[in-house]
């Protein structure tokens, strides 16, 4: 089970490396193949890498709070789920 949730955690990291790959590719002029400009090109490597790193950071946030190691402010009042 930990080894898939390596996987699950790897693809996120690999989508963010080829974001900053693929911006840059766009600093140095570099364009690829799928498109048809460098604009697109560097808004598609930034998207990647902030949804890559989104991930990583909401599953560390996660797994923190889980473990109750957040600021008080993040974990959930259990008094006012009762409402």
């Amino acid at each position: 089970m930990r080894f898939v949730a390596l996987i699950v955690l790897l693809i996120p990291v690999f989508l963010a490396g080829v974001g900053i790959k693929w911006m840059r590719d766009v600093i140095f002029n570099v364009q690829l193949f799928p498109f048809p400009n460098l604009t697109l090109q560097f808004i598609s490597g930034l998207l990647l890498f902030i949804l890559g790193l989104g991930f990583i950071g909401g599953f560390i946030f996660h797994r923190d709070k889980k473990n109750g190691k957040v600021a008080d402010r993040f974990l959930k009042n259990k008094e006012a789920t009762n409402d």
